[in-house]
């Protein structure tokens, strides 16, 4: 764990005990200081098995916060976010929200991966605080609840689009989709089966495995007797690689796609040869689209050290306090109450925003978002962009 994180933990724990929960605020935000702190939540994985990806995500939300402090904060109040670690896992998240609503009680909070989101839903909806989903991919989460909404397209945005690819432009006629058996990956595998069958395919193998495993030989030989022409996989930022690997080593040389977890750096990094070929979506505008992204990519390779672990995830957790302070200077402005009630209303009163990393961002009526799908392939062991829909 580096020393980014372990601040950050230790903030969130003294927020617990009674202290200021300031994610970092810049020195040049000294007058704003003394105002009170306009806090919202950031739960995310901190430690676990997704750890990687969760210090990277909340890494991206620190340099918001402190760039909006850096500017003055929000009517000279500063931002704040009290960190807490979910581990990605379900009841951690619980724990995490429970606080959050409860003890902090902050008016809205961010948090990520499917199954925390849609466990910690019932939390956000009785305590009447808005759960901001900002990575999470599960269709279901569009029906969680009056104060549950997502900043992240869901699977039937992306997994419609790798699908339809794969059938009409790749001209794939028989699929096999392995997927992880929690809410991340039973409702997109059933979406791609759905519009791969659509679109004229066939889907000749549908296959789950624990989200505890380590091992997949027994699912992939079932996967290779099928004799599939292309494999979608399903899975966590983590897994995805490894079982990329594994089919390799089982002979399977078959195209692989995959959603945005498997678009990162490391992939490549672990996979070498064996990434050549992946397809991956990406919800948001890359390096060569948009230059507030190329100067961000710069940032991460300049102060880091590296590219971020799952671009496309940091980028919407970067924009997701720029989100919540436009609300809380919404409500600021004309001096209301910042409740979690209030700031639903507010959020969907002004319903659109234009986010520094992902553009613009409309909040529809069913609680989902849409987004241009970025198809992502691994050639010559770089991601380059294949084709972009919508």
């Amino acid at each position: 764990m580096d020393a980014t994180t372990i601040s950050l933990r230790r903030r969130s724990l003294l927020a617990g005990a009674g202290a200021v929960g300031i994610a970092a605020l810049a020195p040049s935000a000294a007058k704003a200081q003394a105002a009170t702190p306009l806090r919202f939540g950031l739960a995310m994985p901190l430690t676990g098995s997704q750890a990687t990806y969760g210090q990277d995500q909340v890494r991206a939300a620190q340099w918001a916060v402190d760039e909006i402090n850096k500017a003055g904060g929000i009517n000279g109040k500063p931002l704040a976010a009290i960190v807490l670690d979910t581990q990605a896992d379900a009841q951690t998240g619980i724990q995490a929200a429970t606080r959050l609503a409860s003890v902090e009680k902050v008016p809205a909070f961010v948090t990520a991966w499917s199954d925390v989101v849609k466990a910690v839903a019932p939390i956000a909806n009785d305590s009447k605080v808005v759960e901001l989903s900002v990575g999470a991919n599960s269709a279901e989460i569009a029906k969680l609840g009056d104060y549950v909404y997502t900043t992240f397209p869901l699977a039937d945005v992306d997994i419609t689009a790798v699908a339809r690819y794969a059938a009409t432009t790749l001209q794939k006629k028989r699929a096999a989709v392995l997927y992880i058996n929690n809410e991340t990956g039973t409702v997109a595998a059933e979406i791609y089966r759905n519009v791969f069958t659509k679109a004229g395919g066939t889907v000749v193998a549908h296959e789950s495995y624990d989200p505890k495993a380590t091992d997949w030989t027994g699912t992939l030989l079932k996967v290779r007797i099928a004799q599939p022409d292309i494999i979608h996989i399903q899975g966590l930022v983590a897994d995805t690689p490894q079982v990329i690997a594994q089919l390799r080593q089982l002979g399977m040389t078959q195209p692989v796609s995959s959603y945005s977890a498997a678009y990162n750096p490391k992939l490549i990094q672990q996979l070498g040869a064996a990434a050549n070929g992946v397809i991956a979506t990406s919800l948001a505008p890359g390096v060569n689209n948009s230059p507030a992204v190329a100067a961000y990519v710069e940032r991460w390779k300049k102060e880091v050290g590296r590219e971020p672990n799952g671009l496309p995830y940091t980028q919407y957790l970067y924009d997701a306090p720029y989100l919540v302070a436009a609300v809380f200077k919404s409500l600021d402005d004309k001096k209301i109450a910042i409740t979690g009630e209030n700031f639903r209303t507010e959020m969907l009163a002004i319903r659109t925003f234009e986010l520094p990393l992902t553009g613009k961002l409309i909040f529809a009526d069913d609680h989902t978002v849409s987004k241009p799908v970025y198809l992502m392939e691994v050639r010559n062991g770089a991601w380059v962009q294949a084709a972009v829909v919508g």
